[in-house]
């Protein structure tokens, strides 16, 4: 039988999984996945590799009292083993005072984040992109180290109530660091699609190529505030801390930036730019993903940031039933809305700023302003009167997303990218921001 099961093969598996219950309530979670992938460094292909991945896990309750076990094998012996095991824990384990019953039935949108393109890719067509790759570094004379990855699989759930949910999808993520020989100067590039087809290797090598080069024999800046491009690679992974940290228990408990005095929350307030507008929606043609929580609550588009202004944050369904509102579960996609400006008319609108490429190592310095450190790499440029003028060293930032997103003086277009941080999927604009914090310099490339 294929690791990836269809939608009435899926629900034949549940049922027969669910038939052993004898608990109070059940829940069982079935995913399956294929991946492939190949990685390469110093232009030369180093491993090759596939993973074949099938998991189950069953949670059984009784009252408050619950369980959780899982299983990789799916005979029906096992299948049994594993519902008892999880009806045992259940009886071992103390109350969960915060436990909530299981849903029922629900309704759920139809995303199509499942493309046969992708679901088709093989050995040999990743050896085809990689090559594209290689190539043009090897002409240049350039040292290349990326990793392609492609995944098909699914999710499913069904509980004792009668909810099931299924939820296919594929994705292919590529990624790129290219290294001068004297390695000086480094570039990178990351892309990240549902569909195969929109993967282009050759031109995303290209733009690592040129941030290579380019960055060779960078000069030092003085650290401090100044006008900065981040392009959407290195926004996103300042932005996925925003999104990480909508939880409103956390902000209720004073825990987060969308805390006040008082136990109050900033939910309604404008936090930054009106412009900035963030939302989720599985069925973005761009992002979809699926239409149902981990929690079987359905997904559907919800606007989190509307003009600057805080409209919903994550309600858990025990949070929301302690403060008698409705739950909002946490999002499958977030997309943050761009402006019209290309990168080209970012760089020409700049009479002094840089262009930061990439950021990484990113740490949480303080929570409750979202203060985070991190560093420049891979491509950080000084740009004068409308001109990238030169290469400059890297920095240290030191900035709050909060605060950048209050600074903001235009966006870019939308585009997907990954996170480098997280390796999730977003759609984040290039944006300019005025007065970013560079703390100090970093002698890294």
């Amino acid at each position: 039988m294929s690791i990836i099961l269809s939608e009435s093969e899926a629900k034949a598996l549940l049922q027969k999984v669910l038939a052993y219950s004898k608990a109070d309530e059940c829940e069982i979670n079935l995913l399956g996945e294929e991946r492939g992938n190949l990685r390469y460094a110093r232009n030369e292909v180093s491993t090759s590799g596939s993973l074949v991945n099938q998991n189950l896990s069953v949670q059984s309750s009784f009252g408050k009292k619950v369980g959780v076990a899982t299983i990789d094998e799916f005979s029906d012996e096992s299948l049994e083993k594993v519902v008892r095991r999880s009806e045992e824990l259940a009886q071992l384990a103390p109350e969960n005072p915060e436990y909530v019953s299981i849903l029922g039935p629900q309704t759920y949108l139809k995303s199509s984040g499942f493309f046969e393109s992708t679901a088709a890719i093989n050995a040999d067509k990743r050896a085809d992109a990689v090559a594209k790759s290689l190539e043009l570094s090897r002409a240049k004379n350039l040292t290349a180290a990326g990793f392609l990855d492609n995944q098909k699989g699914y999710s499913a759930m069904m509980n004792s109530k009668g909810l099931f949910a299924y939820y296919p999808s594929t994705s292919v993520n590529f990624s790129l660091t290219v290294r001068t020989p004297d390695g000086t100067g480094s570039g990178y590039i990351a892309r990240g699609y549902s569909d195969v087809n929109k993967l282009d290797t050759a031109a995303a090598t290209t733009i690592a190529i040129q941030k290579a080069t380019g960055s060779m024999n960078a000069k030092a800046l003085e650290p401090g505030k100044y006008t900065v491009i981040l392009e959407p690679t290195a926004a996103a992974v300042l932005l996925e801390n925003i999104y990480f940290n909508f939880d409103a228990r956390s902000a209720d408990e004073g825990r987060s930036f969308l805390s006040k005095p008082g136990g109050k929350t900033k939910l309604g307030e404008k936090i930054v730019d009106e412009r900035v507008n963030i939302y989720s929606d599985p069925m973005h043609p761009d992002l979809p993903a699926s239409t149902w929580s981990g929690d079987g609550q359905p997904l559907q588009k919800m606007n989190w940031i509307e003009k600057g202004v805080v409209k919903n944050m994550v309600y858990s369904r025990y949070w929301a039933q302690k403060n008698n509102v409705k739950p909002v579960p946490f999002p499958s996609n977030v997309i943050m809305e761009g402006g019209t400006a290309t990168m080209e008319e970012l760089i020409k609108s700049t009479k002094q700023g840089i262009l930061v490429t990439k950021l990484w190592y990113i740490r949480e310095v303080d929570p409750q302003t979202l203060l985070l450190t991190g560093l420049t790499r891979d491509g950080t440029f000084y740009i004068e009167n409308g001109v990238i003028k030169h290469p400059v060293k890297n920095f240290r930032f030191n900035e709050s997303p909060v605060i950048m997103l209050n600074n903001l003086e235009t966006l870019g277009k939308s585009e997907r990218v990954v996170s480098t941080e997280s390796d999730r999927n977003y759609l984040v604009p290039p944006m300019k921001i005025r007065e970013f914090t560079f703390s100090s310099l970093s002698d890294a490339v």
